[in-house]
């Protein structure tokens, strides 16, 4: 089972190869800024590409008056640009249905941010690239770091200017290879004063806001970091593919285990600050395990204790297993972790010998992963943290007595008729019953109580608890023994199918809500959906709050018409500015007797949701307010989609 690859692995690997075979390879030189000599690389890499038989013309490069770019293109076949008239001006663009109609094996796009002329299929020319790979066709392409999406603001910080143009990350992620194209500032200074980056006005204007020694050294530091993150992304792959277990050390990364205890919390904090120091990722995972008894509490501040790590920056992960160590390897070695942190409570000699320690064990099975091992005594958890505890379940203990003295009563009575081995199977059937209930205190009582009664009235002498000889202990014993395994076994199963079935509902839910809204149109339509559906899964009366003339109003409504007062009213205006959760069961604004949820939209949100549940404790587990963000981030694509239709 441990080396059966993972099907869900496998189902993403033919897919993704796949989509391979259908198109083209994409092939982007990437350069910290102009002049680094992207293109005259890319097409010194054609030349010889042609020079081996292959089909390759130039689609588009810009020689920017350079005369070994110039020289570089005589040996290859161009296509005709096309005019586009723009405002009494003649604009040479790249012909996309040309290059369709010609099919060739390999075409040569320099500059993959410029944006097209108006009037063109595409407004960019990456569109372009990318409708020539889904048609089969390879792209050697050029890019600048600072014109991608995810780094202009990093980037505008440097150069103290707004970038225009930028190319989405899902582009660079689509390139099959990257090569960096690097240039020291001093060489790239010297060529731009000689000339051979733009003409001497353009160099002037360029080496006063651009072409700076800092600004050039930042941006060569993005260009390394960037492509060092997608090979990092390949390896990755390639270990996935390959089914590779031990770790390659290629690049730090981080895993810090996280539990229900307050140390969690110093534990998250000093990964955040490793991290930052070392510019690596970090991981929290949380091992949920089917408990002998409900944990449900623990489990709800252990998911707060993942949501903190997630809001300082970490990827979250929440584990299901019944064996915590061989989850967290596993685990770690599937991510390539380099670096383990985890808690270790001081406890005495005696306990660490009775009792095992996570962390010791995490050490014994760490082999080339490093372990960094944070120690304290057990801290005590703020009274306004401390869960509410659930009543002692006396009634499943009076049950739990009754099903045995039932039991003992039919033994009794059917004793002249059984041998022994019945009647132990007997107790051994009302053991099996009483841990249904999924309880360890009263399964434990009954196996005591079954083991008890057996050995007063069925084992000579009679009515006595007095043992006659070594063999009567030892089927006591075993029956005992038999009892808890039994009892335990169905305990854990009972957790593992309450883990299982929660799952399911949360996907199921979800599935319905998207059907639901996919044959929905028109706003209020689909918030009366939306709304109507959130009611009946949370039992709880909905408010959905769109904006008008910059104010947040009642726009649907479900089981309810209350109107809000000026503090709701303010909950909900500042959900809907920052795009975050507040409220009921929340850390923020949770005066509120109400959850207040962003629509939150690839632009931002759209409006909110509120939830007022009719059992306010509905609401306070944290696998609910996910589910619920879940629905409302549904109900808010649904919107867009609508909006742009």
């Amino acid at each position: 089972m441990e080396q059966r690859p993972n099907p869900e692995t496998l189902l993403q690997r033919a897919q993704l190869e796949e989509r391979q075979k259908k198109r083209g390879q994409l092939k982007i030189y990437l350069g910290a800024a102009p002049g680094v000599g992207k293109t005259y690389k890319m097409l010194q890499d054609a030349i010889a590409q042609r020079a081996q038989g292959l089909d390759v013309v130039v689609g588009v490069v810009e020689a920017h008056g350079r005369q070994e770019i110039k020289s570089l293109l005589t040996q290859l076949e161009i296509l005709p640009e096309q005019l586009v008239d723009y405002r009494n001006i003649k604009l040479h663009e790249f012909d996309l249905d040309l290059a369709l109609k010609r099919q060739p094996a390999l075409i040569l796009m320099d500059e993959m941010a410029h944006t097209n002329a108006p009037g063109l299929r595409h407004t960019k020319r990456w569109q372009d690239i990318k409708e020539l790979l889904d048609r089969g066709i390879d792209v050697y392409t050029t890019l600048n770091v600072q014109h991608i999406e995810s780094l202009i603001d990093d980037v505008s910080q440097v150069i103290h200017t707004a970038i225009k143009e930028t190319v989405p990350d899902f582009m660079v992620e689509m390139a099959d290879t990257i090569e960096l194209i690097d240039l020291p500032p001093e060489d790239l200074l010297k060529r731009l004063k000689e000339g051979k980056i733009y003409i001497p006005a353009q160099a002037e204007l360029a080496a006063d806001i651009f072409f700076r020694k800092g600004n050039l050294i930042a941006l060569r530091e993005l260009a390394l970091r960037t492509t060092a993150e997608r090979v990092g992304a390949q390896v990755f792959l390639y270990r996935q593919n390959q089914g590779i277990k031990h770790i390659w050390p290629t690049k730090e990364k981080i895993l810090v285990c996280v539990g229900p205890g307050a140390e969690s919390c110093k534990l998250i904090r000093a990964a955040k600050r490793i991290a930052t120091s070392l510019q690596v990722a970090w991981i929290a995972v949380y091992v949920d395990a089917p408990r002998f008894k409900s944990a449900e509490e623990k489990r709800n501040l252990a998911i707060k204790n993942l949501q903190l790590a997630a809001q300082l920056g970490a990827e979250t992960y929440i584990l299901t297993g019944f064996d915590l160590v061989k989850e967290i390897m596993h685990f770690a070695r599937e991510q390539n972790v380099t670096q383990i942190m985890i808690w270790k409570h001081i406890r005495n000699r005696w306990q660490d010998i009775f009792f095992r320690s996570l962390a010791n064990e995490i050490v014994r099975h760490s082999e080339e992963i490093d372990v960094y091992i944070m120690t304290g005594e057990r801290q005590r958890m703020p009274e306004k943290a401390i869960p509410n505890k659930q009543a002692v379940p006396w009634r499943i203990y009076i049950i739990s007595i009754a099903i045995v003295a039932l039991t003992t009563v039919i033994n009794y009575l059917l004793y002249p008729f059984l041998s022994g081995s019945d009647l132990a199977m007997m107790y051994l059937l009302s053991i099996t019953i009483i841990a249904l209930f999924g309880r360890f205190g009263p399964s434990l009582l009954g196996s005591i109580l079954s083991v008890l009664a057996y050995a007063f009235f069925f084992i000579p002498p009679y009515d006595s608890l007095v043992i006659a000889g070594p063999r009567s202990f030892l089927t006591l014993l075993i029956m005992l023994l038999i009892a808890q395994v039994i009892s335990q076994l169905t305990i854990l199963t009972r957790r593992q199918t309450e883990i299982a079935q929660q799952i399911e509902r949360q996907t199921s839910a979800l599935y319905v809500l998207s059907r639901q809204l996919a044959n929905t149109r028109g706003v209020d339509k689909l918030l009366e959906t939306g709304i109507q559906y959130l009611a009946d899964l949370f039992d709880s009366e909905v408010l959905a709050l769109l904006p008008h003339n910059g104010h947040l109003v009642i726009q649907a409504r479900c089981r309810t018409n209350q109107l809000l007062n000026d503090k709701e009213q303010g909950v909900a205006q500042w959900v809907y500015e920052l795009g975050q959760i507040a409220g009921l069961g929340t850390d923020t604004l949770s005066f509120s007797d109400a959850l207040y949820v962003p629509l939150l939209g690839s632009r931002g949100s759209l409006g909110v949701l509120r939830l007022r549940p009719i059992n306010a404790e509905r609401l306070i587990s944290p696998e609910q307010i996910q589910l619920l963000k879940n629905c409302a981030n549904q109900l808010a694509l649904a919107l867009e989609v609508d909006r742009l239709l």
